[in-house]
């Protein structure tokens, strides 16, 4: 019989953390051009235009937290990031119960579902800046419509996958339609929410930089494209790190919401001990 072994979580942090520091080693001296010999520009020094230099990246990104530069643009990015998230996720959940509580409906709008699903949604960027301006609701729309879909699939494959017989006991207790849905579809359907969620705030974001990127002039992604016109490389890698780092705090807290929210659901293995 395999063991199964658990990592501390202390040393997992602190491999993490190494691992971080390795890549940034390896990336000063693959771009310095005294370290090593060119092996793949013949001249050194395009390492370092092509890939910038780590110290350089560093720097600037402390010179726009010091500055309080990068604080506007940041609340921007974040502001649209939340509002995409908090609609798309909550159109997904309400148009995913209706159609799966719906079989007339589903079947109706299910070949129009799948054609909007299938259309590449970053062209539509350019649509909702005719709509909406270069304000930050043409890149909430655009961040809405790449959750939407994935909250709504998770929700309409949740309710399908309610057990029969929860739902008959509930029924054969006098549940109605409505007690029905708060104790039996909502929880079922809750379940793949969350499992959903984290790829759905990390499309919200992608959304909101996107649209930044195409047509803004605030925002993080406005910032890594003022810096490509100019060829700053090491601008690009700072706004990508910043953006980065800012993509997984917005991650832990839905991890964190996650875990306050679904405290009743067991957890992994439990089950398999009763």
């Amino acid at each position: 019989m395999w063991k199964v072994l658990r990592p501390n979580r202390a040393n997992l942090v602190i491999w993490q953390w190494l691992l971080l520091v390795l890549s940034f080693v390896l990336w000063y001296v693959l771009t310095s051009p005294t370290l090593l010999p060119a092996f793949y520009f013949d001249d050194p020094n395009k390492a370092a235009f092509f890939f910038g230099e780590p110290q350089k990246v560093l720097v600037r990104i402390w010179e726009w937290f010091a500055s309080g530069e990068i604080y506007l643009h940041l609340w921007i990015t974040l502001i649209e990031t939340v509002l995409a998230f908090a609609l798309g996720t909550m159109l997904g959940l309400g148009v995913g119960l209706w159609l799966a509580l719906s079989p007339l409906a589903s079947a109706l709008f299910d070949p129009y579902i799948k054609a909007a699903n299938s259309m590449p949604r970053v062209i539509l960027a350019p649509i909702f800046g005719v709509w909406f301006g270069l304000g930050i609701w043409s890149k909430v729309a655009l961040g809405v419509t790449l959750v939407f879909f994935i909250v709504f699939f998770n929700v309409y494959q949740g309710v399908k996958e309610v057990s029969p017989v929860v739902l008959a006991n509930a029924r054969m207790l006098g549940a109605n339609r409505k007690q029905q849905l708060r104790a039996v579809y909502l929880p079922s359907a809750m379940s793949w929410v969350f499992s959903s969620l984290h790829t759905s705030v990390g499309l919200a974001f992608v959304g909101s930089v996107v649209g930044e990127y195409l047509g803004s002039a605030r925002g993080v992604g406005y910032l890594i494209l003022q810096a490509e016109g100019t060829f700053d490389i090491n601008t690009v890698f700072a706004g990508i790190l910043v953006l980065t780092a800012f993509a997984l705090i917005l991650d832990a807290i839905v991890g964190m919401l996650e875990r306050r929210l679904m405290k009743w659901q067991p957890k992994s293995g439990e089950t398999e001990k009763i």
